[in-house]
């Protein structure tokens, strides 16, 4: 698959609304993923706007819950 660019997750900004890490797209619209894409080894954000995607550089295992956690908790800091 050909990608638009690679990205650091710690350069994309969480999207409470979308619930999604977000960078911006040439289009003008947003590169997304969630937290739930990631925690699945996920490393493809698509545009939902046009053609695009980007490869999210990351560590999975920062993305992985802890054994006790229940729910949709994430157990990473959330990059602002």
């Amino acid at each position: 698959m050909s990608v638009y660019d690679e990205v650091e997750i710690e350069d994309m900004i969480w999207n409470e609304e979308l619930e999604a890490y977000t960078y911006q797209c040439p289009c003008g619209d947003l590169f997304q993923i969630t937290l739930e894409e990631l925690r699945l080894g996920e490393e493809i954000a698509h545009c939902p706007s046009c053609s695009l995607v980007i490869r999210v550089v990351y560590n999975p295992r920062d993305f992985h819950p802890s054994s006790g956690e229940t729910g949709n908790g994430a157990s990473v800091v959330v990059a602002a």
